[in-house]
C-alpha cells in the first residue's frame, strides 16, 4: 500500500509540475517554435511586450539633431542635372574634377555628358546650381526626385562665384521647391544635411555633418581682375563627385548653401566640402533673374588680412580685420573718405575678420547701394556710408538686352563684368556659333567684337546695324574669351 502511495505520489508531483510549467509558459507568453521561411512574417508575428523605447530617454532623440525632417523636406527639390556636348573641351562637371581642376591637373578632357545636382527654388521650375555643372553645356537633362525628366534653359551665370541660374519649362503642375535659410546665423558646430546626387548614380543622397568653419577661402575660383568671390561655408558632411551644384541645409529643411568643391588628396571625399552660402545665392539669382547678368558692386580698396605680422609691421592695435592697402581714385571709399592704412571691422554692423568676409558683405549689395563702414584710423573707430558702384565706376546697373541672331551667330552685349575686365564701354559678344561666315573667319564664341572695319560697336544691335550696310570682305576687331586682342577678316 506504501508503495502505490509513493508511486502516485510521484505521478501526481510530475502532473503538478507540468500544469505549473504550463503555466507559467502561458503566463510569460512563450509559444512553441513553427517553422517559418520569411524573416518579415516572423518578426511581425512575435509579440514584444508593450514597452515604449522612446519613450525611455535612453534612446529619446534630442532636440535639433533630428535629421529626418529636414530629408523629407527638401528632398523632392533636389534634381540631378545632366549636361551634354558636342564635343571634346576643357571643363570643370563635377566636384571630382574641380579637385583635380583646382588642385593641379588641368590637362583632362570633357567627356560627353557629365552630372551633378540642382536646388529648385521656385515653384516655376528655377534651379540653382554650379556654373561648372553646366558650363558650355549644349544641353541640360533634369530630373527630379520622382523621376519627372524635363530639358532646362540656361537664365545666367557668374564664374565669380560659380553659381548659375536655369530653369524648366513646365506649367502642367508646380515644382516643389527648397526655402531659403539664413546663412548668417549658421553657427560653427551646427548640425547640417547635404542632399545631392554622388557618382550621377546614388541619387537623392542624404548625408549629415556640422559647419567646420565659415568665410572659408581656398583659392579654387579663378578671375583675370582677381574679383572671385570665395566666402564658403565649410562642413564635414560626406560631399563627393555629382554633389555639385546640391543643397546643404539645416535642420529646419532651410537652404543655407550650395554645395560646390572638396579639399581632398585622392579626388573623392576626405573630410571636407565647401559650400557658397545662400546670402550670397540669393542675391547672385536675383541678379540673373532680373537682369541676366549679376550686378558687381565695388567698395574700391586693396585689401589683405589683417594678422600679428601684419599688425606689428604696421603698428596696428587689432590683429583681426580688413587692411586697407590703398584705395581706388574716384572710387565709393574714396568718395567716402576713406584712407590707406584704415582697418575695416565691420560692414553693415556684421563683423568682418578677414577679406572673405569683405568680399562676400559687399558683393551681396548692387551698384547704387550704400553700405556702412566701421574701421579703425589711428587708434579710433570711425564709421562712413560709402555708395557701392560697378566695375565701370558708376551706379547704373545693366538691363537685360534680348540676344541678336545675325548670319549663323547669336550675339549679346556684354556682361558687365565681362566689360570690366576688358577694360572696355561696350561690344558684341559673340554667345552661339553654327555654320556660316563667322566660323569660316575662325570666331570663336566669347570673342567680343569692338570695331568693323574701324567704326566702333557698342552693343548687340549696333553690330546688327552696321552689318546690314556691309557688302565684300570687312575687318573685325575685338577681345578673345581670354582677354587678348585680335583681329578677323570676314568675306560678307
Amino acid at each position: 500500500m506504501s508503495q502505490r502511495k509513493f508511486i502516485l505520489g510521484i505521478v501526481l508531483a510530475a502532473l503538478l509540475g507540468g500544469l505549473v510549467a504550463v503555466g507559467i509558459t502561458h503566463y510569460l507568453g512563450f509559444q512553441p517554435t513553427a517553422a517559418y521561411t520569411n524573416f518579415d512574417e516572423k518578426q511581425q508575428s512575435v509579440q514584444y511586450p508593450n514597452v515604449n523605447f522612446l519613450a525611455d530617454t535612453n534612446f529619446a532623440v534630442p532636440d535639433g539633431i533630428n535629421f529626418v525632417y529636414a530629408a523629407e523636406r527638401v528632398k523632392p527639390g533636389v534634381v540631378f542635372i545632366r549636361s551634354i556636348y558636342s564635343g571634346s573641351q576643357q571643363s570643370r562637371n563635377s566636384l571630382l574634377e574641380d579637385f583635380y581642376d583646382y588642385f593641379g591637373d588641368r590637362n583632362n578632357e570633357r567627356p560627353s555628358r557629365s552630372s551633378g545636382s540642382g536646388v529648385l527654388i521656385s515653384d516655376d521650375g528655377y534651379i540653382v546650381t554650379n556654373n561648372h555643372v553646366i558650363e558650355d553645356a549644349d544641353r541640360i537633362e533634369v530630373t527630379l526626385d520622382d523621376n519627372r525628366f524635363y530639358e532646362a534653359n540656361i537664365v545666367g551665370s557668374d564664374p565669380t562665384t560659380d553659381l548659375a541660374l536655369i530653369k524648366i519649362e513646365d506649367r502642367a503642375a508646380p515644382f516643389p521647391f527648397v526655402s531659403f535659410g539664413d546663412s548668417d546665423d549658421v553657427k560653427v558646430g551646427e548640425w547640417v544635411l547635404a542632399i545631392g546626387n554622388p557618382f550621377g548614380t546614388l541619387t537623392s543622397t542624404v548625408t549629415a555633418g556640422i559647419v567646420s568653419a565659415k568665410a572659408r577661402n581656398i583659392n579654387i575660383l579663378h578671375d583675370r581682375n582677381n574679383r572671385q568671390i570665395e566666402s564658403f561655408i565649410q562642413t564635414d558632411a560626406a560631399v563627393n563627385q555629382g554633389n555639385s551644384g546640391g543643397a546643404l541645409v539645416n535642420l529646419r529643411g532651410e537652404l543655407v548653401g550650395i554645395n560646390t568643391a572638396i579639399a581632398t588628396p585622392t579626388g573623392s571625399y576626405a573630410g571636407y566640402s565647401f559650400a557658397v552660402p545662400v546670402s550670397l545665392v540669393q542675391k547672385v539669382m536675383n541678379d540673373l533673374l532680373e537682369f541676366g547678368s549679376v550686378q558687381r558692386a565695388l567698395l574700391g580698396v586693396r585689401i589683405q588680412d589683417v594678422n600679428a605680422q601684419l599688425a606689428e609691421e604696421e603698428g596696428l592695435d587689432i590683429v583681426s580685420g580688413v587692411y586697407v592697402d590703398g584705395v581706388t581714385q574716384e572710387s565709393a571709399a574714396a568718395e567716402a573718405g576713406m584712407e590707406a592704412g584704415d582697418v575695416i571691422v565691420e560692414i553693415d554692423s556684421r563683423p568682418v575678420g578677414n577679406v572673405s568676409e569683405l568680399q562676400e558683405l559687399v558683393a551681396r549689395n548692387r551698384p547704387g547701394d550704400e553700405v556702412k563702414v566701421t574701421f579703425w584710423r589711428n587708434g579710433s573707430l570711425e564709421t562712413v556710408y560709402a555708395t557701392l558702384k560697378n566695375t565701370m565706376g558708376s551706379t547704373e546697373v545693366v538691363q537685360r538686352v534680348q540676344p541678336v541672331n545675325f548670319e549663323g551667330a547669336i550675339f549679346s552685349d556684354p556682361a558687365e563684368e565681362v566689360l570690366g575686365e576688358l577694360g572696355i564701354e561696350g561690344g558684341a559678344e559673340l554667345l552661339e556659333l553654327g555654320d556660316g561666315k563667322w566660323e569660316e573667319a575662325g570666331l570663336k564664341p566669347g570673342f567680343v567684337i569692338t570695331s568693323i572695319d574701324k567704326t566702333i560697336i557698342k552693343s548687340a544691335k549696333e553690330l546688327e546695324e552696321i552689318m546690314q550696310e556691309k557688302e565684300g570682305g570687312i575687318l573685325i576687331e575685338g577681345f578673345t574669351s581670354a582677354g587678348e586682342k585680335a583681329f578677323y577678316g570676314v568675306g560678307w
